[in-house]
């Protein structure tokens, strides 16, 4: 997260250590007594501004969830830093377990066909290879299971964007020279 918004900050002209510093100190709300009423981004902006903090590093904290609606770039790119941090794949529980279950299903389903030898989806999900066996599946039955693989992704499953799926069909021929 930090890095992202390091580059994004200095690419605007922004200060990178305000940004690196309200990207640290931004969740710290969730660190503190349960007790405090508030959410955690009010209860930090809070506490930063009782240990001196300056105002626009409280003000890109509280704004973060738009507990306060945010009046600065820093404040803006704070929260668009935690917004793209917290959806990558495993950052919460539940979306692991979602992100799992989805590459396990476009799994299953390359593997549902005929002359499937074995399926990995790859590329976070947004590629299936599909490996078939070359003595059951020909050229052009590799290109009809492609398009039928990705049919049944598309009937069967909920998914972002587009999904790539390659049909691998190789031949070998060994032989040894002694």
């Amino acid at each position: 997260m930090f890095t992202r918004k390091r580059w994004v900050t200095s690419e605007v002209g922004l200060d990178t250590k305000a940004a690196r510093r309200a990207g640290i100190l931004h969740d710290i709300g969730k660190a503190l007594d349960h007790s405090v009423e508030g959410s955690h981004a009010v209860i930090g902006a809070d506490f930063a501004k009782k240990h001196g903090e300056n105002e626009r590093i409280c003000h890109a904290i509280r704004a973060h969830h738009e507990d306060e609606k945010p009046k600065t770039a820093l404040a803006h790119i704070v929260a668009a830093a935690d917004a793209i941090s917290s959806a990558r794949p495993g950052a919460r529980k539940q979306m692991m377990e979602n992100y799992v279950q989805r590459l396990e299903d476009l799994e299953s389903i390359g593997n549902s066909f005929d002359g499937v030898l074995r399926t990995f989806a790859i590329q976070a999900g947004r590629e299936v290879r599909v490996l078939v066996e070359g003595s059951k599946v020909t050229d052009e039955q590799a290109v009809m299971l492609s398009r039928d693989i990705s049919r049944k992704i598309e009937k069967e499953m909920n998914y972002p964007g587009q999904i790539k799926v390659t049909v691998v069909r190789e031949t070998r021929a060994v032989d040894h020279a002694r």
